[in-house]
């Protein structure tokens, strides 16, 4: 894909949604796990796993007759740029509608970068100080930038502090993340985009 400059940072590699999850989906199947160590092991089951998430939501989510409305009203171009990783979970909940709701207009332009590799680009779209992902990025035609969303639908983000909260472990509070996204079906990151994308100077 054409190069990518933010800030003046270039970046050689950028992936189309089919381009990352082909790349994704060739890291899994050309992992060895029996050679793995623990952590290695950890972040390949992620990355299998979230091939069956982001698969489950291209077959079933639809961009809404509103959300098309309100995309379709983008009347110059703009480029979506997304920072984040094949075992991110939030990431392939999400990765897929938001992929769909590019491809609404054409004015849109949706390109995927790689956080790890990009991590002066990161840096500057931090989450309270964290390097939380996906983050999106939304640049006009001049390279300025319009809106952002991520890392999570609030809705869900409240959840996760809520049960953090609470003294929830880890994978528990994130087994509860992933049963929110399946009862949510992305209502929540529709409702967050339409918002978005509705508010003067964003279109």
């Amino acid at each position: 894909m054409e190069l990518l400059t933010i800030d003046g940072k270039k970046i050689e590699q950028s992936y189309s949604y089919q381009e990352f999850f082909n790349k994704v989906e060739s890291e899994v199947l050309q992992s060895l796990p029996e050679e793995m160590n623990t952590e290695e092991k950890k972040f390949y089951e992620y990355k299998k796993l979230n091939l069956q998430r982001m698969r489950r939501i291209e077959k079933t989510f639809e961009v809404s007759k509103e959300l098309k409305q309100t995309l379709l009203s983008i009347n110059a171009h703009q480029r979506w740029v997304v920072l984040t990783e094949g075992w991110c979970g939030d990431s392939a909940q999400n990765l897929p509608a938001i992929a769909k709701m590019a491809l609404v207009n054409p004015l849109v332009e949706f390109q995927i970068i790689e956080r790890d590799k990009n991590l002066e680009i990161m840096d500057m779209y931090l989450t309270n100080g964290t390097r939380s992902i996906p983050i999106l990025i939304s640049f006009n035609a001049e390279g300025n930038e319009l809106f952002r969303w991520g890392a999570r639908p609030r809705e869900a983000q409240q959840l996760v502090t809520r049960l953090k909260n609470e003294g929830m472990e880890h994978d528990a509070f994130v087994e509860q993340l992933h049963l929110w996204y399946a009862k949510n079906k992305g209502v929540a990151l529709e409702m967050e985009f339409k918002k978005l994308l509705s508010t003067p100077g964003t279109n």
